[in-house]
């Protein structure tokens, strides 16, 4: 039987692989994901998802998985971040930014058997080339895959496989990917 995605297992799993080892929580959040260091408020440096998404959950762990130990004690990892409604030449820096975070939430979305789409996080600007963005995301995967999977994602990913018991995505199947929209 197959188990239903839920948030809470996400929270769950990422907190056993996580709270303890990097002081570090998932917390589902209102409005916008954001990170937040531990400080005067929280004991413990937190990654908040919107509205209870399960896969704005997947992606900001993404994040969280990039971000070294000196972004990880700044709010939001001090990263740039452009509103929607950026002009051609905002888009192509974040699509820059984004291609390891997205490709690292591909493979947790695989471990999880959840659909995965690319985000352009861009409705109001200009049109974007979602297949040649959903080719860049699979071709940094696969550049994963070829030479090193991030430590945290790794853990985590292999946490999501065994949590709903599927095997880990092999180098074939990531290369068969459909890089389809």
């Amino acid at each position: 039987m197959t188990k239903q995605h839920h948030y809470q297992q996400l929270i769950d799993v990422f907190n056993q692989c996580f709270k303890n080892t990097e002081n570090t929580t998932l917390v589902a959040g209102e409005d916008e994901p954001y990170y937040c260091p531990a400080g005067q408020q929280h004991a413990h440096h937190r990654v908040v998802f919107a509205h209870g998404f399960y896969a704005s959950a997947l992606h900001e762990i993404s994040h969280w998985c990039i971000a070294g130990r000196v972004r990880r004690q700044i709010f939001d990892y001090g990263y740039w971040y452009e509103p929607d409604g950026r002009d051609e030449k905002q888009q192509q820096a974040f699509e820059q930014v984004e291609r390891k975070p997205q490709a690292l939430e591909w493979l947790f979305s695989l471990c999880a058997g959840t659909n995965f789409q690319v985000s352009v996080d861009n409705l109001s600007g200009i049109e974007v080339d979602r297949a040649a963005f959903t080719a860049a995301v699979k071709d940094q995967l696969l550049r994963f895959y070829r030479t090193k999977i991030p430590t945290r994602a790794e853990v985590f990913a292999k946490a999501l496989c065994h949590y709903y018991n599927r095997p880990w995505p092999t180098l074939d199947k990531v290369e068969q990917l459909s890089t389809q929209v």
